[in-house]
């Protein structure tokens, strides 16, 4: 245990802890009259429910720190699998929200399939990769096969729809699958299956209906640019993004104070949740909005380094399937709510409120942690053998 916690990511923990503490704190500010006069509760509900998603998250990641990445061999598949029931049950029991069916109501919250979707599948290809790796000889069936269960996850998570996560699949996938180190003619061909996989992909959704392609979420795809032109639109399209600028204006290079966004005053539908980074522009400036993107990038950076030092496949693809994930995240929230790209409703990783997310957040930075432990050891354990 000693070793464990002396070999521990110190800075990434740091980064942590402060991104989480100071995503408690703006939640509170910014969901504080929404929380009254939206919800009916008390000022201080989410800032109360996110502590507790926060401090369960952390008790997890404590949990995993301990655990070696060899012992997800004996879960991986089973979960895979459990996910995709979730993803396809959802249809039948899910609960509509903002247009999308992506959440099961299970009482005291509403446990969203898609984030687990997300970190279940990077520990699933990197358990896979690994072990398929270690065979003398690996047929191009065995590299297809799981990205065949990814391009499913993906078309389930985009019938919901819910287009912003889809793409983080996608995504995901993608970065690791180019991350692997595999013979350049099973490449091509994988290549050219992924590309008949998005083809066959994007038929299947424009068959499946005129109620996606008339959806709330295709439409401000399609109309992402020049928000304020459609401010009033019947659709409310510009409408977030448009007051996600003036909170970013009211807010200058110094801030107007902490909790004193005018913008907040149901201006901004989803202040505490995707668009948490205008009310931090607004109440404590551009300068602290700058230090937060930062600070992100310096979380992504040790990440990375850590991914390449990693000893082994699973763990370099754990690894570097975090970093995407994470990565991914930021760059489509930021890019969404300065107008720059289509708004999909992706949060920021530990900022924006909520509790599958945020959770799900903080287990795969307990496994960059994990991965970081065994890469000292794993090169204390070379170092000793070469003696």
């Amino acid at each position: 245990m000693k070793n464990a916690l002396k070999n521990i990511n110190y800075p990434l923990l740091l980064l942590t802890i402060i991104y989480a503490v100071f995503g408690c704190i703006m939640i509170f500010s910014a969901s504080s009259v929404a929380a009254v006069l939206r919800y009916q509760v008390p000022t201080n509900y989410f800032f109360l429910r996110q502590i507790m998603w926060c401090l369960f998250g952390f008790g997890l990641m404590t949990v995993i720190v301990f655990f070696p990445t060899k012992s997800y061999r004996f879960f991986s598949k089973i979960a895979m699998w459990g996910v995709l029931a979730l993803l396809v049950f959802i249809f039948g029991m899910g609960k509509i929200a903002g247009g999308a069916q992506s959440w099961y109501n299970i009482g005291f919250a509403n446990l969203q399939p898609t984030e687990l979707a997300k970190i279940v599948l990077i520990v699933y290809l990197a358990v896979y990769y690994h072990r398929i790796s270690l065979k003398k000889k690996i047929s191009l069936w065995n590299m297809l096969y799981p990205l065949i269960l990814a391009a499913v996850i993906f078309v389930l998570i985009a019938l919901q729809p819910d287009f912003g996560g889809a793409f983080i699949i996608f995504g995901i996938t993608a970065l690791i699958f180019i991350s692997l180190p595999i013979a350049k003619k099973h490449k091509k061909t994988i290549y050219k299956t992924i590309a008949g996989l998005i083809v066959i992909g994007g038929l299947f959704l424009l068959i499946a209906g005129k109620n996606i392609l008339q959806s709330y979420q295709v439409k401000r795809i399609l109309y992402f640019q020049n928000p304020c032109e459609r401010y009033a639109d019947e659709d409310g399209t510009g409408y977030q993004v448009c007051n996600g600028y003036i909170a970013i204006h009211n807010g200058g290079l110094g801030g107007v104070g902490l909790g004193g966004s005018s913008q907040k005053y149901l201006y901004l539908p989803e202040a505490h949740t995707d668009f948490i980074f205008p009310i931090i522009c607004e109440e404590l400036g551009l300068i602290v909005g700058i230090l937060v993107v930062i600070g992100y990038f310096v979380m992504m950076f040790i990440i990375l380094m850590i991914a390449k030092n990693a000893v082994t496949l699973r763990n370099s693809i754990l690894t570097y399937g975090v970093f995407a994930y994470l990565l991914l995240h930021i760059l489509i929230n930021l890019l969404g709510v300065l107008g720059l790209i289509p708004l999909t409703g992706v949060p920021l990783p530990l900022l924006s409120y909520g509790g599958s997310y945020n959770i799900i957040v903080l287990v795969s930075l307990g496994i960059v942690q994990r991965v970081n432990i065994e890469n000292k050891t794993d090169r204390i354990i070379e170092k000793i053998k070469k003696l």
